[in-house]
This record gives structure tokens, sequence and C-alpha cells, in this order.
């Protein structure tokens, strides 16, 4: 990846002006105007602007992605140099976005010479590209040539080169609009491979044994399914009940009971008893001596409930979760992005109208938060429970959503929001109707008892884990001495069995911080302990 043509640029103000007039990539304008940042966390430098207000960027493999002022990007080139081809050989690139080498050479040409006379009719494009070729060493190209490398860099931009507001999270739309393939499709491509050395008789224990690629296996069985693959399925089924209760496992069985042989009975009946998890996963199948009629009705049943032979019809979290199993993580992060910005302008467009979200979108918040923990990506599951948690109406729902919110906030260094989010915590302890008090009323009393439980256990944890890194914010002084008040209190509230859990918690973690008594003399002597200790209960 060259950065010459980039370096000549800075080093000779003639080229960089003809590189900002007449083409439009101009050094001076770098400054995109709003803090954007690579979903994957690769580097991202702004280079150039252009006189619409969209920016080049260069990622860490050199690749340049341009992001215009309309909230969307694309890479344009695989380096600067070739960025500049295109820039430079079609001065008109914005109108090309949705020709492809597939269009044929007479579209392209057309299509640029038709762009180049209205660019001619205000300013010369001719003697300038010539001059800054040469000056630049870049080699004259076709059209067509050109087309062929903007359209093959803008299909690169995702997954790993998704754009997104640094602030609020959210991604850009693609530049172009060229079909992409969807997700089932890219993760399904190794299942398919192993499916064929399956069948070829190659590499089964190499394919069973392996976790990631026997899932996919197994999927890729689910979408092709043949008389002959009984034995392989019945190999792969093995195997996979070492994993315990998994999606995976209940397909196996029920591609394997489909066939509707009494021989498999007696396997799948042991399957079944591998332990608790797969007794209750697997409820309902026929047991050994059964009429295989059963054995085919109860497949059929779950295959039709469950399954299916399209894979546009299965959830995306079963893609998101195959992919992040096989080291695809930025492709589920990607489509897990998208996915949440759907719902998050969705349930926008509804507040503004005065409609209440939609079931199936609320659904899929908790699962989204989840799946980004998975990865490893807090940032994005801290957007996704912040929509979440408002939609919670039980009690205790609400408190359970409030702590996971206020520790992502905390996990992400938002201490503040996170104390407020306490804050909001402990005044829906404190409702009559949340269950805590005496009160008789028939209204919600989801959380009666929470001092009993492991969720009280938590939420005190929450609070002082909290006040132990806010202490590190000299400007909450006052707000982390509330907090470790109201977390004393409410351990005193904690039941024998669970305040001496949690005491026993925060002894091992004030062990673990040891190291760090430098830091808490310093908090000291600023009023607050680095390390809040709970109040020692009374005997009563």
């Amino acid at each position: 990846m060259s950065d010459h043509a980039l370096r000549l640029l800075r080093e000779q103000p003639h080229l960089a002006e003809l590189a900002a007039f007449p083409f439009n990539f101009d050094l001076a304008r770098a400054d995109h105007g709003e803090a954007v940042r690579l979903a994957s966390g690769g580097p991202l430098e702004a280079v150039a602007g252009d006189d619409t207000g969209g920016t080049y960027f260069v990622c860490g493999d050199g690749s340049v992605l341009y992001a215009d002022s309309e909230g969307s990007a694309g890479i344009i080139g695989n380096s600067v140099d070739e960025a500049l081809e295109v820039l430079v050989g079609l001065p008109g690139w914005h109108d090309y976005l949705g020709l492809a080498p597939a269009d044929g050479e007479e579209k392209i040409r057309s299509a640029v010479a038709e762009t180049e006379e209205e660019i001619r009719e205000y300013h010369g494009i001719d003697d300038e590209r010539t001059e800054l070729r040469a000056g630049l060493g870049l080699p004259e190209r076709s059209p067509v040539e050109l087309i062929g490398l903007l359209h093959a860099a803008l299909l690169r931009t995702e997954p790993d080169f998704l754009l997104l507001n640094a602030e609020e999270g959210g991604a850009h739309a693609l530049l172009d609009r060229h079909p992409r393939p969807p997700l089932w499709e890219a993760v399904l491509a190794q299942g398919r491979t192993d499916l064929t050395l399956l069948r070829e008789g190659s590499a089964w224990d190499e394919v069973a044994g392996d976790r990631a690629r026997r899932a996919l296996a197994l999927r890729a069985a689910q979408f092709d399914r043949r008389e002959g693959d009984l034995p392989l399925l019945r190999h792969l089924l093995r195997h996979e009940a070492d994993a315990s209760m998994t999606d995976e496992l209940r397909l196996a069985a029920v591609l394997v009971g489909l066939h509707g042989c009494a021989e498999d009975l007696p396997l799948l009946y042991e399957v079944r008893e591998t332990d608790f998890d797969t007794w209750c996963g697997l409820g309902g199948m026929p047991e050994p001596g059964a009429d295989p009629t059963e054995l085919g009705r109860w497949a059929r049943d779950l295959d039709d409930s469950l399954f299916g032979t399209d894979p546009a019809d299965e959830p995306l979290f079963t893609w998101t979760g195959l992919a992040h199993e096989h080291g695809l993580v930025e492709l589920a992060r990607a489509a897990l992005i998208r996915r949440l910005d759907d719902i998050d302008f969705r349930a926008y467009c509804d507040a503004r109208d005065g409609k209440a979200m939609e079931r199936r979108d609320a659904s899929q918040l908790s699962s989204l938060v989840h799946e980004f923990e998975q990865l490893g990506d807090t940032f994005q599951a801290l957007r996704a429970q912040r929509l979440y948690a408002p939609l919670q109406t039980r009690a205790r729902d609400r408190v359970s959503a409030l702590l996971r919110l206020a520790r992502l906030e905390r996990e992400e260094g938002r201490f503040d929001a996170a104390i407020r989010t306490l804050t909001s915590l402990r005044e829906t302890l404190a409702e009559p109707d949340g269950g805590v008090g005496d009160s008789d009323s028939d209204s919600d009393k989801s959380l009666g008892h929470w001092q009993r439980t492991n969720l009280g256990a938590y939420i005190v944890e929450e609070h002082y884990a909290l006040a132990r890194t806010a202490a590190t914010d000299t400007a909450l002084t006052d707000e982390v001495r509330a907090l470790t008040v109201a977390a004393g209190e409410l351990l005193a509230r904690l039941s024998g069995t669970a305040r001496a859990n949690v005491e026993q918690h925060l002894a091992e973690t004030t062990d673990t911080h040891a190291d760090t008594g430098a830091d808490a003399d310093a908090d000291h002597g600023a009023g607050v302990s680095a390390e809040p200790t709970p109040p020692q209960p009374s005997a009563g």
C-alpha cells in the first residue's frame, strides 16, 4: 500500500493546489467537523477533504475511506495512490457510484463523457489531469479500468471499515447501493465446504471435533438435505452432545429424526440423557421402542417451528453468533450495529409520533446487549441497554435493567451517568408498589424479598464497584461519598447470607486492589476512599 502520492502533495504546494482544484482533494480541508471512528477500532487519519464537506481518511492498511457530509461512507481505493487515480481520472466520480464493470464499456464511457462535458463548461480538467498524473507518477487508465477499481474498493467497505459517529455510535450508510451477499451466505461458506468433505468421507473427525466447524456443517446440512447424510449426521450428533444443550444439538437431533429410523431412537435417547439441560431441551422425544412414525412426527414438528430449509428465515442472532464463533468478528459486529441502528431509528419515529415501540424491536434489544457484550463491544451494548431499560414495566425487570445499565456505563468510564442510574435504581427499590415495605396494595410486587436474593447482592456490589472506580474522578467527590453511604445502607438491609457473601466479595476485591495503596492515600486526602469499606452490621 503506497502513500507516495500523498507525500508528494505535502511536499509540493503546486501539486497540492492542482489536487484541490479541479480534483477536489484538498489537504487544507482535513477537518471532518464531527468525531468519527471505525467500528473495528482500527486507526483512522483524516488527510484531505472536498468542497462539499466530505473527508478522505486513511485506514490502518492504507485504504482510503471517504465520508460525505450526509452520513454516508465508503472505501474508494486500496491506497492513497489508487484513490487519487480514481479522483483524477474520474473527476465526476460521485455520479458513478452506481456503475459496475458488469454495466459494460459503452455505458461506462458514455456516463463519464457526459459528466466531464458538463464539468468543462465551468473549468478545465484535461491539461490539469495530465500535469497532476505526471507530477504524482500516476498511470493513465481508461474509465472502464477506473470504474473497476472504484467498484471493487466500495464493496470492501463492510465489515472492516464501517464508520461510526464516535459520540452516538450510529453507523454511516454505505456510499454506494451495490447489492451485497446476505450475512448467512458468508457465514455458511466454510460449513458448505466441510459438508462436502464429510460427504466425500474425509475429515470426519477434524470437522466433528471442532465446535465451530461442526456447528456450521450442521447448518449447511439443514439447508441442503440429502438421504445419504444420515451416517454423518449421527456422527455430528454424538460429538455435539459433548457441548451440552445447543441449538445445533437440537438441529442435529431433528435432522437425524427426520429420517424416521427406529434404530436411531437409542442414540437420540442417550443424547437426551446427557445432562439436565439436554433432557429439558430435547423434551417430548419418543423413547426407545416407540413407533418410528412418532420419531418422524416429533422431528417434523420441531423442524417446522424452529428450523426449516431457507437460511434467510433464520434469526439474525443465529448468524451473528456463528460468525463470532468462527472468528468473523467484524462481520457479526457490523450486522448487529445495523440492526441496532434500525431499531433506534424506528424508536425515534415512534416517540415522535407518540407511539409505543414495536414489541418485535423491544424483544431484540436484550439479545443485542448480550451479543455486543460477547463481542467485547461495551459501547454498543450500552447503546442497546439505554433503549431497553425504559421499556421495562415490572419493578424487578426495571431494577435489573438499570443495574445492567449502570455496569455498562461504569465499564465505559461514564461514571456520572452510572451514578444517576443507580439513583434511579434506588428510587425504584423504595417505591411501595415495588414490593418494598408493608404495602397491601394489589400493585406490582415483583421486587418482594429482593434483600434475600442474588439481585440484592449484585445491587450492593455494583454500588461499591462504581464508588471505587469513580473515586478517581475528583469532580465527583461529593457524588462518590453519597454513593458510598447509599451502598452501606443497602448492605445493611440484605439478609444475613446475602450480606456475608457481599462482604466476602468486597474483601477479595480490596485484596486484589491492595497494590494501589498510594492512589488510595491520595484519594483519602481528597476526602474520598478509593476502596469504600462497608459498615460493620450490628449483631442484631
